[in-house]
């Protein structure tokens, strides 16, 4: 049976499927009870960040008359004892969306509510920062079109305006209707007005009070408007609850009611069916869409041409589509301009609940760029939608959704869907579809596209009961299905079987050493690292097996993580490795065999610059097994380094790879580079701090020079290391003198814009090559003799000579890592320099990078990172100008996101 690595628990328990997501940044986000945990996988013990949402009034959607309260459609929402709010759906956006260029978390509650939140990046507290509530925008866009309602007679609607609602966020409860005379709890929207037509629905009270100017009482219920009862009984007792003050009956109850609350009078159909709109169930960001710049002309509001969709399903079968452009630029400084976002459609896609929704992106290359939509539905029906780039940028019509049926699933016994699991398969080059039902059973599609095909492969009894989570691994080659019943189980697919294989029990290092008592009793999720070596599941505790004094009160789930590198993706030719596996207790020549190829697949995912370069399973694995043995990890490293630099033979040793790697160079893509750099710190030289690298990297000038390294091959990483950032560095450095010849020689004079690059530290960086004249190329060299003798541009501060921030003495030019000034009286203070444009950092939040700790003022130029290999000129670019160079909040060494420094009792993402 596979023992899990590591565990976390949660202070409140899951309560619907899909209940964990993990970000492209490395965190996960757990749909627990009431509240939202987020908490970074390689710190699953350390700091975590939250979300709560306090109790809110519904939106005002009208009021019926008291005999329609008993109505059938009125029912669900009337019998909801919900006793707060809980969250129902959680997704994940891609990266950029957020104002610090991270992700953000899209979040839907039992009330239907779905709001949208970023990090509190410059907040430092743990509670993360509301960006936009969803569901009032969706209302404010129902009201104005009268809930796409035709025209009511006026004696069945009042003539009273609707009134304006406020900030709100949860509806209210119910209570039973036992007994007019007994005084009730106001937990509904329905106040006694009259003796006879005085009881009314009321969704809400205008601004959240009562016609008092009271606020009104609420309790939390899964439905938009449930009825609230007050009887004329006049006690003095004092209930539980916050009670209504009573109003006498006075006359037309009717008439009073429409001005009291100001709301129109409907039937309790157009109640029940408003309440379903406005009732969401769940939520899907889509992937991000890129256009070409010619097909996004004029970006508006801090937009880029890359945006993504965030698809809404309700209880009326309906999908509302909202789109939000990433950002142009960004800060940690500040939020800067708010979230723009636009509703583009919304889609009858059921005729009842929308209980599930998958996106997947086809030709993501092209210039136009199509998306793939399942939906799923509590009447077991499966749809699936297409939709192309073009069209969802520029669509404006709200009831002409742009998307096209292109397949549709019926189920002949109407099993609600549970989740759904959509993936393109890029080796397989099909459309992969897993559709789990709330019968414990789930079907696999797969689809071809081009013939508008999909064939079903078959349909497994999983489990006893509902399949709450589905997620395909490996490209398709296996999915991972859990259920209700607290069972996880792996299947591969080959060709067009499907067949059950075990999850791999030995795991690589030590296992968890958390003390968790095994009495789970139902798996609520589960979700794949992003390098697809590992699993994360939330499980739900059995309380009353556990200790009430001290395991029942704070312990009521977990986030389990199990190692799936050792599953069995094809069949391998060999699965000799050359050696002994002594060091390997508990594993078989064939699974290491078998991680050596996973771990292989992983690294070689991370070869095109677009995927965010999150290694932190793969770099925990490796690092696992090297306290084993490290001439496994030497194994799977020269494979790795042959394949990706080099084209020699496997069977040569380390050493002579590693020469013949510094030597092609040249040759490597950026991104092979700062995949090479994050290897060498955390797997190699992981017993070494970040600037203790840094700044003996700065004296290395050869092998026999490196003082801090003792054995030889350590030697030759450390060489590589210096030989691969340096590199790096030309590179970037080649940009800039480039950019600035090419503004020296323009006359119009240009200023640096937001979120386009820029070079600076010109000056620096001409010292910094005249220092490592000895090692930088020839092409490098000529283009700073050029820079000397061009225009000087005015707009571009070329002075060599800085200042100190703190004591305003000279600071000289001596590392492109740190400086020191020229201080008084022998006071010299260390002052960082900027990673990109090597100039003193000022004193201002900077960004970070947590594998190399490198500081960063200036960003980098988005070139840099899609460098196939070195340049002799230079150049940007083809599809951009130096005056449309997108910035990159990347670090230029090791590609991976920047962040703002955090306390260490705050929660940051760590991809490495």
């Amino acid at each position: 049976m596979a023992s899990r690595f590591q565990a976390a628990t949660l202070v409140a328990s899951p309560s619907y499927p899909n209940s964990i997501a993990w970000s492209d940044e490395n965190l996960i986000a757990v749909a627990s009870g009431h509240l939202v945990t987020i908490l970074n996988p390689a710190l699953p013990f350390g700091p975590r960040g939250l979300i709560t949402f306090p109790k809110s009034e519904p939106h005002p959607i009208g009021v019926i008359k008291r005999e329609d309260l008993l109505s059938g459609c009125l029912l669900p929402t009337a019998l909801s004892r919900d006793p707060r709010p809980c969250v129902r759906s959680v997704s994940w956006s891609n990266l950029g969306m957020a104002p610090n260029s991270g992700c953000l978390l899209a979040m839907c509650t039992t009330e239907g509510r779905v709001k949208l939140y970023r990090p509190p990046f410059c907040d430092f507290c743990a509670e993360w920062i509301e960006v936009l509530d969803i569901t009032d925008r969706l209302y404010d866009y129902l009201a104005h079109i009268s809930f796409e309602e035709p025209d009511v007679s006026p004696s069945e609607i009042s003539n009273e305006p609707v009134a304006a609602h406020g900030c709100v966020d949860n509806p209210p409860d119910s209570v039973s209707g036992k007994g007019l005379k007994r005084r009730r709890v106001n937990t509904s929207g329905v106040r006694n007005l009259g003796s006879e037509t005085s009881f009314e629905l009321i969704s809400s009270y205008k601004n959240g009070k009562d016609a008092n100017g009271d606020p009104s009482p609420s309790c939390e219920v899964e439905g938009q408007g449930p009825p609230k009862v007050l009887s004329t009984r006049s006690g003095k007792g004092k209930s539980s609850h916050n009670t209504d003050p009573v109003i006498k009956p006075k006359g037309n109850s009717t008439k009073k009611t429409s001005e009291v609350c100001g709301l129109p009078l409907i039937t309790a159909d157009q109640y029940a069916s408003r309440c379903a709109m406005l009732s969401s169930l769940f939520v899907a960001w889509s992937p991000l869409i890129k256009l070409s710049s010619e097909m996004c002309l004029v970006p508006e509001n801090n937009s880029s041409n890359c945006f993504s969709l965030l698809a809404v399903g309700a209880k009326s079968g309906k999908i509302s589509f909202w789109r939000i452009h990433a950002r142009q630029y960004y800060s940690i400084e500040h939020i800067g301009t708010p979230t723009a976002v636009q509703l583009i459609g919304i889609l009858k896609a059921h005729s009842s609940w929308v209980t599930s929704i998958s996106w997947a992106l086809l030709a993501s290359e092209s210039l136009n760029p199509q998306v793939l939509l399942a939906t799923g539905s509590s009447d077991g029906s499966v749809r699936l939608w297409i939709g192309h780039g073009e069209e969802l940028l520029k669509s404006s019509e709200v009831n002409e959704a742009p998307f096209h049926l292109l397949k549709e699933i019926v189920n002949i016994y109407a099993v609600p869907i549970s989740v759904l699991s959509l993936m393109p398969s890029q080796s397989l080059n099909k459309m992969l579809l897993a559709v789990g039902k709330g019968s414990g059973a789930f079907e696999v599609w797969i689809g071809d596209l081009s013939l508008k095909e999909f064939n079903k492969v078959g349909s497994y009894d999983a489990h006893d009961q509902v399949v709450t989570g589905l997620a395909w691994a490996f490209d398709g080659w296996f999915l991972y299905s859990c259920s209700q019943d607290n069972f996880v189980r792996s299947w591969s697919l080959h060709g067009s079987s499907l067949t059950e294989v075990p999850i791999p029990s030995s795991s690589p290092g030590l296992r968890s050493i958390s003390d968790l008592p095994d009495v789970f009793i139902s798996c609520l999720g589960l979700a794949v690292s992003p390098s697809n070596l590992a699993i994360a599941m939330v499980r739900s505790f059995d309380v009353n097996q556990l200790d009430q004094m001290y395991e029942a009160r704070l312990q009521k789930a977990a986030v389990e993580f199990f190692w799936i590198g050792g599953q069995q993706k094809d069949v391998l030719s060999n699965t000799s490795l050359g050696f002994g596996i002594e060091d390997f207790p508990g594993f078989s020549e064939t699974e290491l065999a078998y991680w050596e190829s996973n771990i292989l697949y992983s690294l070689k995912q991370y070869g095109h610059w677009d995927k965010p370069l999150v290694v932190w399973d793969v770099i925990a694995a490796i690092a696992a097994f090297k306290q084993f043995s490290s001439h496994y990890v030497d194994h799977i490293l020269i494979k790795w380094l042959s394949e990706s630099f080099v084209d020699l033979l496997v069977e040569h040793s380390i050493e002579k790879v590693l020469r013949h790697v510094c030597k092609s160079f040249s040759k490597a893509a950026s991104r092979q580079l700062q995949l090479l750099n994050i290897i060498c710190r955390r797997v190699i030289l992981s017993e070494m701090k970040a600037a203790e690298i840094n700044s003996n990297l700065l004296n290395l000038r050869g092998l026999d020079e490196a003082d801090f390294a003792q054995e030889k091959q350590i030697n030759l990483w450390v060489e590589l290391l210096s030989s691969s950032e340096r590199e790096l560095r030309e590179r970037l450095v080649g940009f800039s003198f480039s950019a600035y010849k090419s503004l020296a020689s323009n006359s119009a004079n240009s200023s640096p814009k937001p979120g386009y690059w820029y070079p600076l530290g010109v000056a620096q960086m001409e010292q910094w090559v005249v220092c490592n004249n000895c090692h930088v190329r020839e092409q490098l060299k000529v283009l700073a003799s050029e820079i000397k003798t061009c225009k000087r541009s005015d707009c571009i501060e070329l002075e060599a000579e800085e200042q100190c921030s703190y004591c305003s003495a000279p600071v000289p030019f001596d590392s492109p890592e740190f400086a020191f000034c020229n201080g008084q009286f022998g006071q010299k203070h260390k002052l960082a320099r900027c990673a990109v444009s090597m100039q003193v950092c000022p004193a201002t939040p900077l960004w970070l990078c947590k594998c190399c700790q490198r500081w960063t003022a200036n960003l980098a130029p988005e070139t840099l990172f899609k460098v196939p290999q070195y340049s002799v000129d230079f150049t940007l670019s083809p599809e951009s100008s130096l005056l449309k160079e997108v910035s990159r909040p990347l670090c230029p060494f090791c590609g991976i996101l920047l962040q703002r420094f955090q306390p260490e009792f705050l929660l940051s993402a760590l991809p490495v």
